[in-house]
């Protein structure tokens, strides 16, 4: 039995065995066929996903050729009782409309024919009898190509964008709610003049529109995210202006990081090398000509038994002496005009735009490279300045705050013996492009109605109606930031019952301003945003900031409601265009000028404070005995704000840096541009004769710095007296040594340069600052840098190193290893890792969608210092050139192109220009626009 029983055991233990890998291979063929069952699935739901996102986008491409009535909103389908093809022909029946109110016919048309014809590079040249039916069509064309970037601006300048992109969006909109942008915009509006007003309307009426008549083909972005667009009306245009004032005129956030930086380091002399106002570099616009042979200057020396001021961080504003107000009336005023009457202006009797926001900071940080953004979450605001100026829209990247280039020459300089003009406005990078090109004009003279005639062309700003910088008929001008510090921080005294402490030393209660911020998919969010005589709390945009404080503003001040953009566009001479000036308001600007009859100018423009206690580059203390001397007394006379007209050197340019001379009774800002670029231009341009505006644009296009090779020679030199420097310290070092300067896409030395000095920082901040170096931040950073590293002061040498050459080899070794750079660092090109990715808004959201909108990246040239100013985000947005020898002779282009839509012919045709640095003309005569006439389309009473 034993044995039979041994004979039969091990059949059944042979079929168990067999039949396990059996049921293994069984459920492998199982899954992989589910597997790759489920991966068809995705491959054909993307597949559907992009045919109908391609559907929807060539649904919506615009009609660019026949006629379209525009009688009323009653027309709520794909055209009109006789419309024209759109780009690609064709329609497709999309959602229906129930979500636009009805809106007023007779208000909606308009009272003649308006010719649009779009040129080689679809640029709308818009012709109407009347300026209404102009700023109508206007706002109905820029609809065509940019609906969905004007709603997206508003709602980013209104707070309203967690209301189509959910929770991720509230702390953004709960800081534009706190910062008042909506309730100033609508109080602007207001107290606009009734013909300005007119005009605003008009253009809301043309948008509106548009929006009736496509609610079945909306833009893409429309259908994507599930909404459809809100009437447009005259308050949002002003608040999609307030979004380029807020863009440029912020610094509040810099004097939280800088009151951080100062209690840290505890050090008066070290506190003014890291933050230095102006520099020996700067060439301010005055006329005067500069030679740049002065020596270096000397340091002070640096110690720290100085006496520590009260407000070691300010420049005070010494009391000018009386001199007769500027003299409008006079066509050309030379300069000086720094010296200006009544100190104690009013704002009672004064005579009187960033981009679509990275609308999810955290993500976008995290993807970008090299250290140019911070990680840290932005519920840490106050804490990390980078999230900061992430929640506010702000670069976070250091030294890329917005600004531009802008010059102009006169006829003694030029080829033809007529002036030149160039404007460069470097601001953020996204697709589509902040600036919308167009021509407009209403026919001949002045009108029936006492209006005048009407022609401009150049860059608007889709959602505001007029041109914002170009040229009419007989005078150009382009704009640059001029930064002036237009705004305060507050400590306030709260008694913890609702009431403040006013100066005099009265109780007074809080306004609340209540607001709801609609969230999607989410509940919403409830907001009171408290208010005392200087401005918002600002309280509610921090987590941990315990202290009120309140934000002083010139955008908050009720006086203030100006916007003569219409005046700039109608100006015919520089009496007139300087009158229209002098009522500008906010963001401040430098306005360069060129006319046909020759002249030449320029003027600094905005309303800047005037602070009897200086320049607080800190949060004010309330209650102190100085506290009456830190509130405003009105603003400086647009007198004697910097200017100069027709100077006998017959060039004037800026580029960000100081436009002020030393001995100016108006200190405008503690925070002037790093002045490289300033100075690349003068020294470019001053003296030269025979000029052409190809020369310009090489200019614009320049990428020699002659601050990085500077650094590089220093760095080499330390290497070159560092003991004991490895092989690869040294081929840097002689990679270095012979650079040229220029930061191409190719060099390696530019690679070596640029991360040594992202390096050097930590290495002398973070021994005296610890984790609270990364607070620091300032626009003359750069600068800044210079001077430490070429003073070699040793007050700044880590205890870690003996001498300044190990520190500066040390900080080349570590650039090195930061920048991930190959073995040999002769083959680590500057272009494999310094690019330019222009995105889509919502590419972060949809990264399909993004590799269709944007560019990707690209390899790069120049950077923050170099004329051609451009970073990752940061760029000219656009670049103008005016020869007034022709009428004709403008060049203008764009990053990529006038049309949002990725499917249109005009998206991004003008992307090779722009990155390549070639340009074209802009015609703007009758017979140059009837020569590059592409489509014409017909808008009809």
């Amino acid at each position: 039995m034993l044995k039979t029983e041994s004979r039969r055991n091990p059949a059944p233990a042979t079929a168990v065995a067999t039949a396990a890998p059996g049921r293994w291979r069984r459920w492998l063929r199982i899954l992989i066929v589910s597997a790759g069952l489920l991966l068809a699935l995705l491959l054909a739901a993307s597949g559907a996903g992009l045919l109908w996102l391609r559907a929807v986008a060539n649904a919506a491409l615009p009609v660019l050729d026949g006629e379209i009535h525009l009688t009323g909103p009653e027309l709520s389908g794909a055209g009109s009782a006789k419309a024209g093809l759109n780009e690609a022909a064709s329609a497709e029946p999309g959602l229906k409309s129930s979500a636009v109110p009805a809106l007023s016919a007779p208000a909606l048309e308009l009272s003649a024919p308006v010719i649009v014809r779009r040129d080689a590079h679809g640029v709308p040249h818009i012709e109407a009898a009347n300026e209404h039916d102009l700023f109508l069509a206007q706002g109905y064309v820029t609809a065509q190509d940019r609906l969905w970037q004007m709603d997206a601006f508003r709602r980013n300048a209104n707070g309203e964008l967690a209301e189509i992109l959910g929770p991720a969006l509230v702390g953004h909109d709960r800081a534009q709610r706190v910062l008042q942008i909506r309730n100033t915009a609508q109080r602007i509006y207001a107290n606009l003049p009734a013909q300005d007003r007119a005009r605003l309307d008009a253009y809301a009426r043309g948008v509106n529109l548009f929006i009736a008549q496509h609610q079945d083909s909306l833009p893409p972005e429309f259908r994507l995210l599930g909404y459809r667009p809100r009437p447009w009306s005259g308050v949002d245009s002003v608040s999609v202006g307030l979004m380029l004032v807020q863009m440029l005129d912020t610094h509040w956030e810099v004097k939280l990081s800088r009151e951080i930086v100062s209690a840290r380091l505890r050090n008066p002399k070290l506190e003014a090398g890291l933050y230095p106002t102006g520099s020996w570099r700067d060439h301010p616009p005055t006329g005067a000509e500069v030679r740049f042979s002065q020596p270096r200057p000397a340091p002070p020396p640096a110690t720290d038994d100085d006496d520590e001021d009260d407000a070691p961080s300010q420049a005070s504003a010494a009391a000018p002496s009386a001199s007769p107000p500027h003299n409008l009336a006079h066509p050309l005023t030379r300069y000086p005009r720094e010296a200006g009457a009544n100190l104690l202006h009013s704002p009672k009797t004064a005579a009187h735009a960033p981009l679509l926001r990275r609308f999810f900071a955290e993500k976008t940080n995290k993807r970008a490279e090299n250290h140019d953004f911070r990680t840290e979450s932005i519920l840490s605001a106050h804490e990390d300045p980078a999230a900061l100026s992430a929640l506010l829209g702000l670069p976070s990247c250091i030294g890329c705050a917005p600004g531009s280039n802008n010059w102009v020459i006169g006829g003694t300089h030029t080829a033809s013996g007529k002036p030149l003009l160039s404007n460069d406005m470097h601001l953020l990078l996204s697709a589509p492009n902040i600036w919308y090109i167009a021509d407009l004009e209403s026919s001949g003279g002045r009108q029936a109605s006492g209006e005048r005639g009407y022609h401009a062309a150049g860059v608007t700003l889709p959602g505001l109606p007029f041109v914002i910088a170009g040229r009419n008929e007989h005078v150009a001008w382009g704009l640059t930031a001029l930064h002036a510090d237009v705004q305060d921080l507050y400590m306030e005294k709260l008694d913890g019952r609702g009431n403040y402490l006013v100066p005099g030393g009265a109780w007074k209660p809080l306004a609340v301003d209540r607001e709801v911020i609609h969230v999607r998919g989410g509940q919403d969010v409830a907001l009171d945003v408290q208010l005392t005589a200087h401005g918002p709390l600002l309280n509610p945009i921090f987590t941990k900031e315990k202290r009120p404080i309140a934000l002083k503003w010139t955008l908050y001040d009720p006086a203030l409601n100006t916007l003569p953009l219409y005046q700039l566009n109608v100006a015919s001479n520089w009496t007139e265009f300087s009158a229209a000036l002098g009522a500008w308001c906010w963001p401040t600007q430098n306005v360069v000028y060129a006319d046909d009859q020759g002249h030449i100018a320029y003027h600094a423009i905005g309303r800047v404070p005037l602070r009897p206690g200086g320049l607080m580059g800190v949060p004010i203390q309330i209650g102190g005995k100085q506290n009456a001397a830190h509130e405003w007394r009105g603003y400086i006379p647009f007198g004697a704000m910097p200017g100069a007209a027709d100077p006998p050197s017959g060039f004037l340019a800026t580029a960000n840096s100081r436009v002020t001379s030393a001995a100016s009774p108006y200190p405008l800002t503690l925070e002037w541009a790093d002045p490289y670029r300033a100075e690349r231009i003068y020294k470019a341009l001053e003296g030269r004769d025979q000029l052409k505006p190809s020369d310009l644009l090489g200019l614009q296009t320049d990428v020699y710095s002659e601050v990085d090779q500077e650094l590089g020679h220093r760095f080499a030199y330390a290497i070159d007296r560092t003991p004991n420097a490895d092989a690869r310290l040294r081929k840097a070092a002689s990679l270095m040594r012979a650079w040229d300067g220029r930061l191409t896409a190719s060099s390696a030395a530019a690679s070596l340069v640029t991360q040594t000095r992202r390096a050097f920082w930590p290495l002398i901040l973070e021994p005296k600052l610890g984790v609270d170096a990364k607070q620091y931040r300032w626009a003359e950073q750069n600068f800044a840098e210079e001077e430490i590293v070429m003073h070699a002061s040793p007050d700044w040498l880590p205890p870690a190193y003996k001498n300044w050459d190990a520190l500066l080899a040390d900080a080349v070794r570590k650039g090195m290893d930061d920048g991930k750079a190959p073995a040999d660092p002769a083959r680590w090109s500057y272009g494999s890792w310094h690019m330019v990715n222009v995105e889509h808004p919502l590419a972060v959201f949809l990264p399909f969608a993004g590799r269709l909108a944007g560019t990707g990246p690209q390899p790069l040239t120049g950077d923050m210092t170099t004329v051609k100013q451009a970073g990752r985000f940061v760029g000219p947005s656009q670049r103008f050139t005016m020869d007034w020898s022709q009428i004709d002779g403008a060049t203008e282009n764009i990053v990529l192109g006038e049309s949002g839509n990725p499917l249109s012919s005009y998206f991004r045709d003008q992307w090779q220009d722009w990155y390549g640095g070639t340009t074209f003309a802009l015609p703007f005569s009758e017979s140059a626009v009837a020569a590059q006439t592409r489509h014409t389309l017909r808008l009809l009473p």
